[in-house]
């Protein structure tokens, strides 16, 4: 069993009608953090590895398979090489699976907007060195499949 597999088996969770938050809750971790190493974006420790196999029913040979280091991202592609924009590009990597999957679980099938949108960024102080807040702020835009007119 290889990391890719896994990560493309959402069958079982879907099977078991089982949320995102419900595994986040089961390894006391945050809902996000957990949708992204799900999608095979952050190693699971082998006690939560454990718990999560259980839950969703899978082999336990999945659980080394789970805790070790991915290839975040996938293979290597261009990047932008500005340093700051290049962490939003990690980030986006890293998480926009995650987010992706939350937006559908939470709203359903559609988009966050980027044009009735607005960005924030503050600044707030913090004793291991001041951390960057981004609030990205987008109205939620349902598909809707209706055929145009002719």
């Amino acid at each position: 069993m290889t990391r890719e597999q896994l990560t493309a088996e959402q069958a079982a969770r879907l099977a078991k009608q089982l949320t995102w938050q419900q595994l986040a809750d089961a390894i006391d971790r945050p809902v996000m953090w957990t949708i992204a190493a799900l999608l095979g974006q952050h190693p699971i420790p082998v006690d939560s590895g454990k718990v999560l196999v259980d839950m969703l029913g899978l082999d336990e040979a999945a659980i080394p398979v789970l805790a070790t280091v991915p290839m975040r991202g996938g293979l290597p592609t261009a990047v932008p090489t500005d340093p700051t924009i290049y962490r939003f590009y990690e980030v986006l990597q890293v998480y926009g699976g995650a987010i992706k999957e939350l937006i559908h679980e939470e709203f359903g099938d559609g988009i966050m907007s980027a044009i009735n949108f607005s960005i924030d960024v503050q600044r707030k102080p913090h004793p291991a060195g001041d951390r960057v807040v981004v609030t990205l702020d987008g109205k939620f835009l349902p598909y809707d499949w209706t055929a145009a007119e002719v």
